[in-house]
C-alpha cells in the first residue's frame, strides 16, 4: 500500500545553496527553499490503478519522483509498499526499488545496450538465470512489436521505439508498483491502447499502477480513479 501523510517536498532556490538557506543581513541564516509539493494526505490500497493529472508545472513528476524513491519528503510521512521511508536504511532501499517498476517520459535507456539488454536489466539485477529470463524478454519485445529490433540499440530505434522498449524493461519483472510519466506520448493511437491492455492485465494480476498524462481522450477512454494536482496540492483523490 502506498500512503502520504502530510507530505511535502521542497528543494533549494539555488543549486549553489546545497543547505538551502543563505545569510539575512543580520548574518543570522534563513530558508531559502522553494516548495514543490504542500500538505499531500491520500492512500492507494495494493493493486489500484490510479491516474496522476494536472496541468504542467501541478507537480505530477514530483509525487513520481517521491514514489521510485528518488528524492525524499522535507515534509510529513511517506509508506511505499508498506515501508515507512523515514526509517528505511540503505541496505533495504535497493530491494525495495526493485519492486518498483518506472516508465520514464525521457526514457533512459542504456545507449550501449541492445533492447533485449536493456529490457533484461531489471531481471539481471534480480539475479534471474539467463537460460530463465530469455524468454520472457523476448516475449515481452515481441508483444510490444520489436521482436525484428532485439539487437538494436537506443540510437537506432525511433522515439516510439524507445518509448516501447522503456515500457517492457519497466512491466518485464512484473513489479508490486508501476510508475509511468506520459507513457503514451510518443506512441500512436493503436500502440496507445495496446500499452493500456498491457498495463490493465497488470494491475488485474496485482500490480498497483500510476499514471501521469495529458491525454485526457486517454483517461476519457479509460475511467479510473484519479489524482488532482495544482500547484503542488491535491485537489481531489477521487473518480474522475
Amino acid at each position: 500500500m502506498i500512503r502520504f501523510e502530510g507530505v511535502g517536498l521542497s528543494y533549494p532556490r539555488s543549486a549553489a545553496m546545497q543547505a538551502g538557506t543563505v545569510p539575512d543581513e543580520a548574518g543570522r541564516r534563513r530558508s531559502d527553499t522553494r516548495e514543490i509539493l504542500r500538505n499531500l494526505n491520500f492512500f492507494l490500497p495494493d493493486g489500484e490503478f490510479r491516474w496522476l493529472l494536472g496541468p504542467s508545472g501541478a507537480g505530477k513528476t514530483s509525487v513520481l519522483r517521491l514514489l521510485y524513491l528518488a528524492v525524499r519528503p522535507t515534509a510529513g510521512r511517506l509508506t511505499i509498499l508498506g515501508a515507512d521511508i523515514s526509517t528505511l536504511n540503505r541496505t533495504a532501499l535497493p530491494r525495495l526499488r526493485r519492486r518498483i517498476g518506472v516508465v520514464f517520459q525521457d526514457f533512459r535507456l542504456l545507449g550501449h545496450l541492445s533492447a533485449f539488454d536493456n529490457v533484461a536489466l531489471p531481471l539481471r539485477l534480480a539475479g534471474r538465470p539467463e537460460g530463465a529470463l530469455t524468454v520472457d524478454v523476448m516475449e515481452l519485445l515481441a508483444w510490444v512489436g520489436l521482436d525484428g529490433r532485439t539487437d538494436a540499440r537506443p540510437h537506432e530505434l525511433s522515439g516510439g521505439e524507445q518509448q516501447r522498449v522503456a515500457i517492457a524493461r519497466a512491466v518485464v519483472a512484473r513489479p508490486a508498483l508501476l510508475l509511468a510519466d506520459e507513457p503514451t506520448g510518443n506512441l500512436d493511437d493503436g500502440q496507445a491502447e495496446r500499452l493500456m491492455r498491457l498495463l490493465k492485465e497488470l494491475n488485474r494480476l496485482g500490480t498497483t499502477v500510476v499514471i501521469a498524462t495529458h491525454n485526457d481522450a486517454l483517461v476519457a477512454r479509460h475511467p479510473a480513479p484519479a489524482l488532482r494536482l495544482d500547484q503542488g496540492r491535491l485537489l481531489s483523490a477521487r473518480r474522475n
